[in-house]
């Protein structure tokens, strides 16, 4: 544990010769996506190798029998490293234990952007599977050269390519530039018939390190040298530092420096409780200059309505056909601020060299973007300034992960030539996070006299999801509040609709006509950014709930009525799968139980989900107790079917957890849920059983599950609650608070 820190692959060793197939570097977009004047466009490469098109930037043959697979897609939890290796590992023609890889390492390994969006498969998943392809295609085509023999006569087994009674290896192969090559993507993949990792259950390369203690995660390190920094946070949102005594705080025992820039107030010390205590006296003795007049987290739902708004019809269809409206209904739907609630506290560790190189390792999904912004910041070239993803304790998002980076990149811009390390508190994780937005929905119907959809017009107030630092130190929270402040940027909706708070906002049914409004809000209540899975929580939610509504009021089986207007077929397929393995048409009600159903398809491009729920209710309590969910997904082409089934998992807990407890308090004293008391979770005693059954479709592309399961989820848990007591709850989370007045009114 006290060893200095050092990454597994460094500069040095990728650019040494030392009998390796390739050289392998990062190349900027731009010089890669961008052709001369008049030459002919380059053929689109599939996922991520579009942008990082050379094979030698993705893939080495390393001394030793060993292969070097390097990914700018960086492990949050979500086990995308094993199934890479396993891609790798299946189309080189390897065994999955030589594959070593490097991962988020900004001077070494291909820029992918945000490990995000559950894109990392069809994005990341794709490139390394067609680029380990194209790469045994090359040295098959060597080895036949070397044996004189048929390419189409030899096969390639753990490394060793054979045939005709000779053979040879990819390392005796190997002279230094044989990937310099664009990838073609063109060599045939791995006949299903041959393959021994993909669609199998290979144990996750994080887990025995997380298991057995060891220093995987980036708040263990603890490299020689280390000194501590602590943070003095505002007291609110858009303080001022006024005023600060720091002389009798400088004296302290342990205490190094006292870092003050603008309302940014840091110290570092020796030892961890030197630096703590320090801060501790600084927030006593600073005076503050803070804002009275700000919305709450109980007003914030009219403050919404308030906002100068950026209205855009994304779904405009209108109805061909002349039938009579028979009845039409109006509904609208709540979602509260959501924490990401990162059980371990941010950190990173930071260290300016003598060569002026700040080196940083952080747990940020978006390595390259902070990596830019942090450079920004300090005034620097962002050549000078490389960012090294280590996991962290937590993630699902937007988190502190980059604004602890930019902390320990200026305190440690004071204290060359020694890692500082800042790790946040839990105060600090609560109250300073980037939260997941708040939402707002409206949606109205008019149906026939069977209670079919008509016209369908559904609206969304949101601010922005997506606050994430886009090479932008305006973005860091270090960066809004120094002497001279970088101003946030005006956030955008991030994209086409379905991107971010419009994303799973256009129902995928079959309405005739359809209208869909983002009610976009460019300010902000309470500092806001990307949680799993975006708007489609909130929206997936609205949708879902009324169209269970919708069914109830036309005494339609829920089930049957999504069938009437769900024309998908593999839509159709998650849909009877989930309810076939509930066992729905058999199901019998008891008294205080009821069950749900809800579907979506992350995004209307990726994962298809359907989610069925039986809970309890405690009428006396209103206690919710979720017995069991039943999940069914079409995630494309399976890899990892325990990867998938994890993410399902994982994605029903915590969007059980938003649905029954999860909710930020904040007013003008600001923000009241800081730690696990004010802020409570999901805990152990209340995980229902799970069932998750996989729809594997060989040869289709990967739609990326990570966020498949939040808005079925709690749609199916509101519906569920409604089946049980017969009353419909629209605003979340459903507390028993909640539940018990709404039953007694």
């Amino acid at each position: 544990m006290n060893a200095p820190f050092k990454p597994r692959f460094s500069r040095r060793e990728v650019l040494a010769g030392g009998g390796a197939l390739a050289l392998a570097f990062s190349v900027p977009v731009s010089a890669i996506a961008q052709a001369p004047a008049g030459a002919p466009a380059a053929p689109r490469l599939p996922g991520d190798l579009q942008t990082n098109r050379k094979l030698s930037m993705w893939l080495r043959i390393e001394e030793g029998g060993k292969v070097r697979l390097l990914v700018g897609k960086v492990e949050l939890g979500q086990g995308i490293l094993t199934a890479v290796q396993q891609l790798c590992a299946e189309e080189l023609g390897v065994d999955f234990n030589r594959i070593v890889i490097t991962s988020g390492d900004t001077s070494l390994v291909p820029n992918e952007g945000v490990t995000a969006g559950s894109l990392s498969m069809p994005g990341c998943g794709t490139a390394v599977r067609h680029a380990s392809a194209d790469a045994r295609g090359i040295l098959v085509d060597l080895a036949a050269q070397r044996l004189g023999v048929d390419a189409g006569k030899l096969d390639v087994a753990d490394g060793t390519i054979s045939g005709e009674g000779k053979q040879i290896t990819y390392w005796e192969l190997v002279s230094g530039q044989e990937l310099e090559v664009e990838a073609t993507a063109k060599t045939p993949l791995r006949a299903r018939d041959k393959r021994r990792y993909i669609g199998k259950n290979i144990p996750r390369i994080d887990i025995p390190a997380k298991m057995t203690g060891q220093p995987i995660y980036v708040q263990d390190l603890r490299p020689d040298g280390m000194v501590h920094g602590r943070i003095v946070r505002l007291p609110v949102y858009d303080a001022k530092l006024v005023s600060v005594d720091t002389s009798g705080v400088e004296k302290m025992p342990g205490v190094l420096k006292v870092v003050r820039d603008g309302s940014f107030l840091g110290v570092i010390a020796e030892r961890e409780e030197q630096a703590i205590r320090a801060a501790d006296t600084l927030r006593r003795i600073a005076q503050w200059d803070v804002p009275k007049d700000v919305p709450t987290s109980e007003t914030v739902y009219d403050w919404m309505q308030k906002q100068k708004l950026q209205d855009i019809v994304i779904k405009n269809d209108s109805r061909s056909n002349s039938t009579a409206v028979a009845a039409t209904i109006a509904v609208e739907y709540r979602r509260p601020f959501h924490m990401h609630a990162s059980i371990g506290p941010s950190c990173a560790l930071a260290t300016l060299d003598a060569d002026g190189m700040m080196t940083i390792q952080t747990h940020s999904q978006s390595v390259f973007e902070t990596r830019n912004a942090i450079a920004m910041m300090l005034g620097v070239d962002r050549t000078k300034v490389r960012c090294q993803h280590v996991q962290g304790s937590g993630c699902y998002g937007h988190n502190g992960a980059d604004d602890v980076a930019a902390d320990a990149a200026l305190l440690a811009r004071a204290m060359p030539g020694r890692p500082v390390r800042v790790q946040w508190t839990r105060n600090d994780e609560h109250k300073w996070e980037p939260y997941g937005a708040a939402m707002l929905t409206r949606i109205k119907a008019g149906v026939d006299g069977n209670g079919n959809v008509l016209d369908w017009d559904y609206q969304l107030w949101s601010t922005s999801h997506g606050t994430r630092p886009s090479s932008n130190a305006g973005n860091l929270l270090a960066g809004q509040v120094l002497e001279k402040p970088f101003p946030l940027p005006v956030p955008v909706n991030g994209g086409p609709p379905n991107y971010a708070a419009d994303r799973n906002a256009i129902a995928m049914y079959e309405f005739p006509g359809q209208v869909v409004t983002t009610h976009f809000i460019t300010t902000f209540a309470a500092r806001a950014s990307s949680t799993r899975g975006l708007g489609a929580y909130a929206n997936v939610f609205s949708i879902e709930s009324f169209m269970d509504e919708l069914a109830h009021r036309a005494q339609v089986d829920p089930l049957e009525y999504r069938l009437r207007v769900l024309k998908n077929e593999r839509g159709r397929a998650v849909l009877q799968k989930a309810a076939d393995n509930f066992g729905w048409a058999n199901w019998r009600k008891a008294p205080g139980r009821g069950r749900g159903i809800a579907y979506a398809q992350y995004k209307n491009l990726a994962t298809y989900c359907a989610i069925a729920i039986e809970v309890e209710v405690e009428r006396n309590t209103g206690k919710i107790r979720v017995l069991r969910a039943v999940a069914a997904t079409d995630s494309g082409e399976i890899v990892s079917p325990d990867g998938i089934r994890n993410q399902i998992e994982g994605g029903i807990v915590q969007s059980l957890s938003w649905s029954l407890k999860e909710a930020v308090r904040f007013d003008a004293g600001g923000v009241h849920s800081d730690d696990w008391i004010s802020y409570p979770i999901l805990t152990f005693s209340e995980v229902p059983k799970i069932e998750i059954e996989l729809i594997d479709r060989p040869g289709q592309p990967f739609l990326g599950a990570g966020e498949a399961a939040q808005g079925p989820t709690g749609a199916a848990l509101a519906n569920a609650v409604f089946d049980a007591v017969g009353v419909r709850y629209r605003e979340l989370p459903l507390t028993p608070s909640k539940v018990k007045m709404a039953l007694q009114s």
